[in-house]
């Protein structure tokens, strides 16, 4: 740890350097750090006469997916599909190395680095002045190097199967054009199955280099599942009729719930259109003005070190969409100030991770999954944004309590942050918010989500002119065009290859037959409709938990739709709230150990304790895990997502708050305005926080009753402190009993 010592000013003046030092850092060490630690791994930085190919590659994209919005294609939008994936797949095997080095990778995976963002260097170093003198992970630091000769001709073989559908050329039996391919579904003759096969293969590689080995082995798995199906005995419930190699090709190659379906649409459609809106807004200064903004907010406020960290989360996750790269971001600015308030790394890594992955959650720009959300249901994005919006306010609610709750606990130290008034940043920066808003109002006035990312992306540029330092000069537009196709290319592979997932689901019927085991595991245990709904929907949150500790959150929800989606809409659950629950616990994969990507990141910046870190961040996100069981276990949980009536939302909203509130005191052990609670008192409150989730008039009435017990003791608990002369808040003993 560095030495804390030293007058406040000077402090303050530290900590004011550090804040308007954010784009510089954001630019430079922040990236490298955030790509070691996101679903995607990093890629390869290009220069010279191959960085030239990738960036006119990716412009040609970008450029071809901003002409799709107001022009689309005549041939209908899986031709442009089609063209988009023959675009992105090549660049995938320029842009991102074999990185076949198992036992390195292994044993970096059992070291992870804790450095802080100082310590960093560039990518591929190591030994660094004043870094902790662990080796680098070589499986997460961008690679450099060009191209091998295996990644050329792995390049041009996807440019070729990717385009063979729509070249107008006879090739024997097969070719011909796009609509000669069509008018082959189900009968494919062997070239066809040949590309086919040769795609799908390809498409596994491109998500074995981009997110790792766990997803292409869930992709083979599926595979051979839909082979090897029909020799299962077949009284099996998983066991199907079988399905040839030549089916599952045509599934894949030729319909439109393979490669080409909902999630490689939503990608081309959807994704490219926001990363490129994200790259624009972070070059014209957005991400500096957010965090400077925060900082300023709270500047003398005795919790401004955390309150800064929350919001700062809340300001970049409206714009970023990816939990660890929000974390580090965050980190690098905010860390510094957390220390000199005297949090211990680890907490403050929690809280870091548990705002970062926010991010995700966060309107404007959800996650990828979000996207998914609104073409699987048949919904505007802005109807999944108003879903998202109380729970969201709820998460944040649950992260802030706890700060306050930390403050009061640990004896946290006010730090005085020298910086702008908020309100002069608002009238010389505030323009920043203009193209977010524009987003929101355009998607109410019945604009579609394409057109209005697209608008807000050209208003976002041409108000980066009114800051010199930030404007979008022709070469700026381009790195940004180029940044924000770049950002796209791992989604892209992760969710073409979903298509073997969603297609062997369909085509074996393997959906319902999940569901009906996931069911008749809860009908087992009791033949209570209600106890059968909460029993499933425990069990599905365990489930999409594990599977997010193993794949892409993308495809997290993509395999938790199509498996456990069914089995929560037999049981009578709405499909939003279903939907809603599948996208919150794959999110929830960031923040789970004990992988928890996010909080591995926190780590890395605080030079934490990897553990500790994981479960403080568990104890700042427990909200979000317990929200989303409370919108499916009973229709008046439709009021978080803003169904059914003010009477109904006002309601959720409330009891659900009081919820939160709750425990968030239980976790924390401490009841702002009274003092410490005991551990009879936070056991009592834990079960009256989760029995108000279940938003009914008895267990709401129940849990209140509970809830104020707590609280009863509390004050019972300070009377009896202050007459024996107990530990005082942020004692020794008290720092020492929350550590363990």
């Amino acid at each position: 740890m560095v030495d804390e010592a030293g007058d406040l000013t000077g402090q303050s003046a530290g900590v004011a350097a550090r804040v308007s030092g954010v784009g510089s850092r954001a630019d430079g060490e922040s990236p490298d750090l955030a790509a070691r630690f996101e679903d995607e791994k990093p890629g390869r930085v290009l220069s010279g006469p191959v960085g030239l190919v990738l960036t006119g590659a990716a412009l040609a994209v970008g450029a071809l997916s901003l002409w799709q919005v107001f022009r689309p294609l005549p041939q209908g939008s899986k031709y442009y599909l089609i063209i988009f994936l023959a675009g992105v797949l090549p660049l995938v095997f320029l842009a991102y190395p074999a990185d076949l080095r198992l036992r390195a990778r292994l044993g970096s995976f059992a070291r992870r680095p804790r450095t802080r963002p100082g310590d960093t260097g560039q990518p591929g170093e190591t030994g660094q002045p004043g870094s902790t003198g662990q080796p680098a992970d070589p499986g997460r630091r961008p690679a450099s190097g060009r191209p091998t000769a295996v990644d050329c001709a792995l390049a041009a073989l996807a440019l070729t199967t990717c385009l063979y559908p729509v070249l107008p050329i006879p090739l024997g039996t097969g070719g011909g054009g796009y609509n000669a391919f069509l008018d082959r579904q189900g009968l494919l003759v062997p070239l066809d199955l040949a590309m086919g096969t040769v795609l799908l293969l390809l498409l596994v590689e491109a998500c074995r280099r981009t997110t790792g080995w766990i997803l292409p082995a869930v992709c083979l798995l599926f595979l051979g599942y839909g082979y090897y199906g029909g020799l299962l005995p077949q009284s099996w419930p998983v066991a199907h009729a079988g399905l040839d190699f030549a089916q599952l090709i045509d599934a894949f190659y030729n319909s439109d719930s393979g490669f080409y379906g909902t999630p490689l649409d939503v990608a081309a459609s959807y994704i490219v259109l926001f990363t490129i809106y994200g790259a624009v807004l972070d070059l014209s200064g957005a991400g500096r003005f957010f965090v400077e903004l925060s900082a300023a907010a709270f500047r003398r406020s005795r919790t401004a070190a955390g309150r800064t960290a929350v919001a700062s989360g809340f300001l970049l996750g409206t714009v970023s969409g990816s939990g660890a790269a929000t974390t580090v971001s965050i980190g690098a600015v905010t860390w510094p100030i957390l220390r000199r308030a005297g949090y211990p790394p680890e907490r403050a890594g929690g809280m870091l991770a548990a705002a970062g992955v926010g991010a995700i959650l966060s309107p404007p720009t959800l996650g990828a999954a979000a996207f998914i959300i609104a073409e699987y249901l048949g919904v505007s994005y802005l109807r999944v944004l108003g879903w998202a919006t109380v729970p969201t306010v709820l998460y944040y609610l649950g992260i802030l309590l706890s700060v306050e709750i930390d403050a009061r606990r640990s004896g946290v130290r006010p730090v005085v942050i020298d910086n702008s008034s908020p309100w002069r940043l608002l009238l010389r920066f505030g323009y920043h918010f203009a193209s977010l808003i524009t987003i929101i109002v355009l998607l109410a006035v019945g604009v579609s989500a394409t057109r209005a990312v697209v608008l807000a992306t050209v208003l976002a540029a041409g108000l980066s002119f009114l800051d010199r330092a930030h404007r979008l000069t022709p070469a700026r537009l381009v790195t940004a065009l180029v940044t924000g196709v770049r950002s796209v290319l791992a989604v892209t592979a992760v969710c073409a290859a979903a298509g073997i997932i969603t297609a062997t689901t369909t085509k074996t019927g393997l959906g319902p037959q999940a569901a009906a085991l996931l069911v008749g595991g809860a009908a087992a245990v009791t033949s209570d409709p209600t106890l059968v709904l909460v029993l499933t929907a425990l069990l599905a949150a365990l489930a999409l938990s594990l599977l997010g500790l193993a794949v892409p959150v993308t495809a997290s929800f993509v395999i938790g739709w199509v498996i456990i989606g069914p089995a929560l809409l037999d049981l009578g659950v709405a499909a939003p709230a279903a939907a809603m629950f599948v996208f919150y616990f794959a999110v929830l994969s960031e923040v789970s150990p004990p992988t928890a990507l996010a909080a591995v990141a926190a780590a890395a910046v605080t030079g934490g304790r990897l553990v500790p870190t994981m479960w403080q961040t568990l104890r700042y996100a427990l909200p979000a895990y317990l929200t989303p069981v409370a919108f499916v276990i009973t229709p008046a949980g439709l009021g978080l997502l803003g169904i059914g009536g003010a009477p109904r939302i006002a309601f959720a909203g409330a009891v659900t708050a009081l919820s939160v509130a709750v425990l968030a005191v239980a976790a924390g052990g401490w009841l702002p305005g009274i003092g410490p609670a005991g551990v009879p008192e936070r056991i009592l409150g834990a079960i009256a926080g989760v029995t108000l989730l279940w938003l009914e008039p008895v267990p709401v009435t129940v849990g209140v009753a509970l809830a104020a017990v707590a609280a009863a003791g509390v004050l019972v608990r300070r009377g009896s402190v202050g007459r024996t002369g107990g530990p005082r808040a942020g004692s020794p003993e008290d720092l020492r009993e929350d550590e363990q």
